[in-house]
């Protein structure tokens, strides 16, 4: 064959490659402008919407697991950095749900802050497809609901150990004047201890009752004007008897005569909790004075005593249910555990709080810190 012939066929091969290669790159680069089109096109404005006002944490990720939209609630928990989750396991579970199309929901504990030793969160999270193009982690923070359920665990453990002390000790004693029946003095003697017994069981009925009570309802749903002058002397007149007993004095100082909104009952047993608790633990012919200041538009109710103080590391945990920090002298003085805590949650549903001072050997001083009401609104006066 010619050699010319050789040159032609080779001519013919390099047109049809170079058209074939021309084609395909022009297929290429239509589906590369498809594809682009298809990742820069927006989250739609719904979405984007939605994901703003989610209550729990919400993050949208694109094809590539990068981050599109976060919630503020996904930037509190820290979920967020720049366009990348922070936790592997969630970024796990995302890639997981892109190969199976199926939504998974997980419970991990996530780390929330980047400074020092940060925070556990407890997270309950669910990854879902969003369409074709996009992914949808939802986070729902339950460490506040995890803490409450072990509150619950303790607290009804707590009352069940703490009253069967009390019932044991009473049934305990009735086999025992049982036994005694021929003897009146031990069965004089058992009585009494049983009366004693029995006060206790019911100074911690009624405690629970009342803690039920405070924390079932919202005493500013039916707020009342509260002088706290009148609330000081009827708690200090309630304590009479008590410090009549030891031989000790209750000295009111009120500076200021303000109102308070709430409950004037509550409030009255939160003062009167204070000035027992002070008269529990002060030795005999002592004083303890409650004070009354207003500071800031807010009401100080200080009750200060000479007792045997708190040590530090206590200073946090009085405010515990149960919590004593000499069982022992619990038992002598009959407390049930529950009166500070119960100052606690009278305190934070009126809007204040309840501080301490102590210093062991040196005395403590509670004191209760509640916002001063308003002015009254009065009707206008007619023109005449």
């Amino acid at each position: 064959m010619d050699a010319s012939w050789y040159v032609l066929i080779a001519l013919l091969l390099g047109f049809a490659i170079g058209a074939v290669s021309v084609h395909l790159l022009g297929i290429a680069a239509h589906r590369g402008r498809q594809v682009m089109a298809i990742a820069s096109e927006p989250v739609p404005d719904g979405i984007a919407a939605m994901v703003q006002v989610l209550e729990s944490a919400g993050v949208v990720l694109d094809g590539s697991n990068q981050v599109i939209l976060s919630s503020p609630g996904a930037l509190a928990l820290d979920l967020v950095e720049g366009r990348a989750l922070r936790s592997h396991d969630i970024l796990a579970a995302v890639r997981r749900v892109w190969r199976t199309g199926e939504q998974e929901v997980l419970e991990l504990v996530h780390r929330r802050g980047r400074i020092g030793a940060g925070m556990d969160v407890h997270l309950r999270v669910r990854v879902a497809p969003l369409g074709n193009r996009f992914m949808l982690v939802l986070a729902a923070d339950r460490t506040e609901e995890l803490r409450l359920a072990g509150v619950r665990r303790d607290f009804v453990a707590n009352v069940s150990h703490e009253l069967k002390t009390p019932i044991g000790a009473v049934s305990v004693l009735a086999e025992a004047i049982e036994a005694a029946a021929e003897d009146p003095d031990r069965v004089r003697s058992f009585a009494q201890r049983m009366q004693v017994e029995a006060d206790r069981l019911g100074r911690m009925t009624k405690a629970l009752i009342d803690l039920s009570r405070i924390q079932s309802d919202d005493p500013l749903d039916h707020a009342e004007r509260v002088p706290i002058g009148r609330v000081v002397e009827v708690a200090v007149d309630r304590n009479r008897v008590l410090a009549d007993s030891k031989r000790m004095r209750v000295i009111p100082r009120v500076l200021d005569e303000v109102d308070v909104l709430g409950s004037e009952d509550l409030i009255t047993m939160a003062v009167q909790n204070l000035v027992a608790n002070a008269l529990q633990y002060s030795p005999e012919a002592t004083h303890v004075g409650v004070g009354v200041r207003v500071t800031d538009g807010v009401v100080e109710i200080s009750v200060t005593d000479k007792g045997v103080g708190i040590a530090h590391d206590d200073l946090e945990r009085v405010f515990e249910r149960f919590y004593r920090v000499d069982p022992a002298r619990s038992r002598v003085t009959g407390g049930t555990g529950l009166g500070l805590s119960i100052v606690k949650h009278v305190a934070s549903s009126h809007g204040g709080e309840v501080t301490l001072w102590s210093r062991p050997g040196q005395g403590s001083t509670f004191t209760l810190r509640l916002p001063v009401a308003g002015p009254t609104a009065t009707a206008p006066k007619e023109i005449a």
